[in-house]
């Protein structure tokens, strides 16, 4: 056991509105966000060091190896850890065999990175894998939901830090980078949640004090930091909400801050068997470009793929809709049809694509059905499937969560090969430039 330690339960739990368990003044969460950012470090110490002074990390160490003891019992290498290890563990973290969980996963950081980078609302990782994949060094990493950090941690071994609102969570963003890469929050602009949060008479975009300044944060960390260039991603809507003045704010903000600016709504058919449009806004810092950088978006075509490819030969049945469902769904689309109205059920044609995979998913498959044979219901993709219809690779772990998280974190997502292809041209553009 790990000697002079105040454990977990010792010390006051309260849960945050995510569902975070936090113990005191610092999240579990954090405590490994600091550790595995610090293994991370270019040289497991002094980048992280830099930000993260010794009792901090000496602590995330003890609190994670105090975990361990706790959830993994069956293991002797936990059960009697003293401060001499600890010590020894935090000056020579890479040789060390209690950190083989962060470092034994399917996507490893390059060993001799090209770039660096920063992953903002990072979700599953989409972002990370299409840096990675053009040698780039991810240097610290968000997410505020617990879910989705398990998911990216499983993948990346690296936990994410929290809510980015917080100048806590920002402090632990190096000083200087290459690229910021954000997926930020798109409910307060897209077409489903600007519905649905008027139906509750709650204000969209900007006015969305919870969600809709969130790109002041963005912004915030680009004029501190003045990477070369960012990479950002969000709803099609965004172009036209509130009548074009929300994307204005945006692009003139970003122009503020000086950096040049091009953006294109791009649809993922053109990797994936899904109909999927997302504006892509990317920016040069101006001072070291000087607004002459020679980039262009990738070209885009019809779909090439089809949703068979992505299907899984033997699926659980428990895919399968149920009678009660599956005459709901039927009746509900049936009395939107008399209306005139085009909502409903989206059965797919297995040689075409799919609708726009949602987070909503999880709820009843809707707008993606797959049809069966004769006598049989349709069913839904299973969580493998969605992340296949996202890009994600198959060695991708996707099952360190329920079934009903992962189905929101892929409807969250983004199309993991449309970005790589964006961020190709990106890094390109730089090495040129």
């Amino acid at each position: 056991m790990v000697k002079n330690k105040i454990k977990l339960s010792e010390l006051p739990e309260t849960t945050t509105a995510d569902g975070v368990k936090e113990y005191g003044l610092t999240s579990y969460e954090t405590q490994i966000a600091i550790l595995s950012h610090y293994l991370h470090s270019f040289d497991g110490r002094q980048d992280m060091e830099a930000r993260v002074n010794r009792d901090e990390i000496l602590t995330a160490i003890r609190d994670y190896i105090e975990y361990k003891r706790v959830h993994d019992k069956k293991n002797p290498m936990w059960q009697d850890v003293d401060d001499e290890e600890v010590t020894k563990a935090a000056e020579s973290p890479l040789e060390n065999d209690l950190f083989r969980d962060f470092f034994d996963v399917p996507f490893p950081a390059p060993e001799h990175p090209k770039f660096t980078f920063i992953d903002l609302f990072a979700g599953m990782g989409g972002f990370r894998l299409a840096m990675q994949a053009q040698g780039g060094k991810c240097v610290f990493s968000s997410e505020w939901n617990a879910y989705s950090q398990k998911t990216y941690f499983a993948n990346f071994g690296e936990m994410p830090f929290g809510d980015i609102t917080k100048e806590l969570t920002k402090s632990y963003i190096p000083e200087k980078f290459d690229v910021l890469c954000a997926g930020f929050p798109c409910q307060p602009f897209s077409i489903a949640g600007v519905s649905k949060k008027k139906s509750l008479g709650r204000e969209t975009g900007f006015k969305d004090k919870t969600q809709g300044t969130l790109f002041f944060d963005v912004a915030d960390i680009i004029s501190r930091h003045r990477p070369k260039a960012f990479y950002l991603e969000n709803v099609k809507n965004l172009t036209s909400h509130d009548k074009g003045n929300t994307f204005r704010i945006i692009r003139e903000t970003l122009e503020e801050l000086n950096y040049s600016i091009h953006y294109q709504v791009m649809d993922g058919q053109t990797y994936v068997p899904q109909h999927r449009e997302r504006i892509m806004i990317v920016g040069f810092d101006k001072k070291r470009y000087h607004g002459e950088e020679k980039f262009e978006f990738p070209e885009q075509h019809e779909a090439t793929r089809a949703i068979k490819e992505i299907l899984e030969p033997n699926i659980d049945p428990k895919y399968t809709l149920s009678d009660k469902l599956w005459a709901y769904l039927q009746n509900y689309a049936e009395k939107h049809r008399a209306k005139g109205n085009g909502f409903g059920y989206g059965l797919v044609d297995l040689n075409g694509i799919s609708r726009t995979l949602s987070a909503r998913y999880y709820k009843d498959g809707s707008e993606i059905l797959i049809p069966q044979e004769e006598g049989k219901n349709p069913r839904r993709l299973s969580p493998r499937e969605c992340a296949r219809l996202m890009g994600y690779p198959d060695k991708y772990r996707i099952d360190r969560v329920s079934d009903v998280q992962a189905y929101r974190q892929c409807g969250n997502s983004v199309i993991v090969p449309l970005i790589t292809a964006v961020s190709e041209r990106i890094i390109n553009t730089m090495e040129e430039n």
